[in-house]
């Protein structure tokens, strides 16, 4: 059990640094859009490339938009950080039930 509970803390921890890198590659794309950005910059070419598919599935299901404000990387941000704590925190917390560190 002591290795299964290294493999999900190590999991758990992985999970919680590609969440929090696609949550500022979420915010660093939505602030781009708010300036005029050179498409053929290959950084503004990889965060519309990573950004813009979901936002475009956000918007097609809710309208968010509130005074010209789009609101879906808000929502993103939002569903990110749950997906953080809910998911690779009890990801970490059950391999440390596991070791028997808690």
């Amino acid at each position: 059990m002591y290795i299964l509970g290294n493999i999900l803390i190590g999991f758990g921890k992985v999970l919680h640094i590609l969440l929090n890198a696609y949550m500022w590659i979420v915010i660093i794309g939505a602030l781009i859009s708010w300036v005029n950005p050179d498409p053929y910059n290959p950084i503004v070419r990889f965060l519309q490339g990573a950004t813009y598919p979901l936002f475009s599935w956000l918007r097609r299901r809710l309208p968010l938009v509130i005074g010209g404000i789009d609101l879906s990387p808000i929502i993103i941000i939002a569903a990110i950080v749950f997906l953080d704590y809910a998911v690779a925190g009890t990801i970490v917390e059950t391999g440390m039930r596991l070791k028997g560190g808690l």
